[in-house]
């Protein structure tokens, strides 16, 4: 195959973000809960149709795997 008949990098990165929009448009249409990670409160969440949030977990281990292995 040669490099001619591959997409561009921009052309992958459209497709996938229309592909996650449709998945989340999908979910709200079925009333199915979606899994979100809160960077500011470091907790994976459940956003519902209604916009209500609930915490399903939080961030169990801090900093890189490297550093912890050190200590």
């Amino acid at each position: 195959m040669e490099r001619e008949n591959y997409i561009s990098d921009e052309q992958v990165v459209k497709r996938a973000n229309a592909a996650v929009k449709l998945a989340i448009d999908k979910k709200k249409i079925t009333e199915t809960p979606i899994v979100i990670y809160d960077r500011k409160a470091k907790t994976i969440c459940h956003l519902n149709s209604d916009g209500t949030q609930t915490v399903v977990s939080t961030r169990k281990t801090v900093g890189r795997y490297s550093e912890r292995v050190k200590k």
